[in-house]
């Protein structure tokens, strides 16, 4: 141990004339761990919001669509070779893609002897899509077999917040009218097709669970009114989804270039960028509370400095340098800077660890995407709040230290 730590120490650990510059310490280290200890906290819950709205995104989603600039490019013959099939089977030919599958999108309105809404209908092939649409993987209630029956009303899959508001359950006879319909004597005739509820199922984002809904392929193209083997797209889905934007790349250039693919990082880029600004303004707000521990730390050892003149001219007349008393001084502000960088440490991830496991805050249903506050500690995330934080703590050291070292043993013993 060099003597500038060991005084450093002693400085730090010792029993004070002043007890207000020790009151100041403790404050000072006070101030750091607070601000830590919520840094560490406050972003673990923003990791844990963005990565559980990521995961519900992804789960009633694809991560690459695949479409045509005409429909009709894509369109299968009629024993469903070619088209979109061909497609598909060159699209899985990249390492990368776990699943593809054909989509029909349209827009219906929805009734039920309860009411009537606006839904978004996306029509499936049942043992395709749910390879990894996991929103299918786990429905709430009922069964993805019985989306296609062989006689009576086809199946449809709706989300919870829509059973709910209209008081649907697995067996519920509701109708579809699609925007296209027949031209008569009478006049214009909406196509209404009746379906039976054959699965629920829960993503936790408002919007899905309350105006998306799943039907077959085949069941889509009646209720639309559009040729065999007509279809939206293609739906990709990777192995890594963060990848999307590369493989998505990779795909364009051994596509045709008639098809045009889209990710789900630039669809949804205008939300995930709201967050991570939000997540940025909060850590500057929090690490404001490091910076007004820091200043203690400035004031703790401003007044040290003061009072141990005569020990500093006695050091520097025994043969220490300018160098060495500067070092004294930023040793002990960087440890006060160190202790509550350390003890923030151990309050903040005891704290989102509670939270994680416990789950004893319950956020309003239906208003937030989670029940709960989800809680995600990533290891660059809590080194950067440290990093942060003994940078700020090490600044502080800066001015009190170079005052220290500026000190003339002479003039300081003058009057002793």
């Amino acid at each position: 141990m060099g003597f500038e730590l060991f005084i450093a120490l002693r400085y730090l650990f010792s029993k004070r004339q002043q007890a207000f510059i020790s009151v100041i310490s403790v404050m000072s280290v006070l101030g750091v761990a607070i601000g830590v200890g919520a840094l560490v906290v406050v972003m673990g819950v923003y990791n844990g919001f963005t990565t559980d709205i990521r995961n519900k995104i992804l789960g009633a989603n694809s991560h690459i669509f695949v479409q045509s600039i005409a429909p009709e490019l894509l369109d299968a013959d009629e024993d469903g070779n070619g088209g979109y099939s061909a497609v598909a089977d060159k699209i899985r030919q990249n390492p990368e893609v776990q699943a593809a599958a054909p989509f029909l999108y349209t827009e219906v309105l929805f009734s039920s002897p309860q009411g009537a809404t606006g839904l978004v209908i996306r029509g499936i092939e049942p043992h395709k899509a749910d390879e990894a649409l996991t929103v299918l993987q786990h429905l709430k209630e009922g069964s993805l077999n019985d989306l296609v029956r062989p006689r009576g009303a086809q199946g449809i899959v709706i989300g919870e917040e829509l059973a709910n508001r209209f008081g649907l359950r697995v067996g519920s006879r509701v109708n579809l009218m699609s925007p296209s319909g027949e031209r008569t004597t009478a006049g214009f005739v909406p196509k209404i097709i009746s379906y039976r509820v054959a699965g629920i199922f829960r993503t936790g984002l408002n919007d899905y669970d309350s105006r998306l809904a799943f039907i077959s392929l085949q069941s889509a193209r009646e209720l639309i009114g559009v040729p065999q083997g007509r279809v939206s797209g293609i739906e990709v889905f990777l192995k890594d989804p963060m990848r999307a934007k590369e493989i998505a790349a990779e795909l364009q250039a051994e596509l045709p270039d008639y098809l045009y693919l889209k990710n789900w990082i630039d669809i949804n880029a205008g939300l995930f960028a709201a967050l991570q600004l939000e997540r940025i303004g909060m850590f500057i707000v929090l690490a404001l509370i490091v910076l007004v521990g820091s200043f203690s730390i400035i004031t703790s050892l401003v007044m040290l400095v003061m009072e141990k003149t005569k020990d500093i001219a006695i050091l520097m007349s025994m043969g220490a340098s300018s160098s060495s008393i500067r070092r004294i001084f930023m040793l002990q502000g960087t440890l006060i800077g160190l202790i509550g960088t350390v003890i923030g440490y151990i309050g903040g991830l005891t704290l989102a660890f509670l939270l994680q496991k416990y789950q004893f805050i319950e956020l309003p249903a239906g208003v937030y995407a989670s029940d709960h506050l989800p809680v995600l500690i990533t290891f660059f995330d809590t080194a950067l709040i440290g990093a942060a934080s003994m940078f700020m703590c090490f600044l502080a050291t800066i001015y009190p230290a170079r005052q220290a070292s500026k000190l003339v043993p002479a003039e300081a013993l003058r009057y002793e």
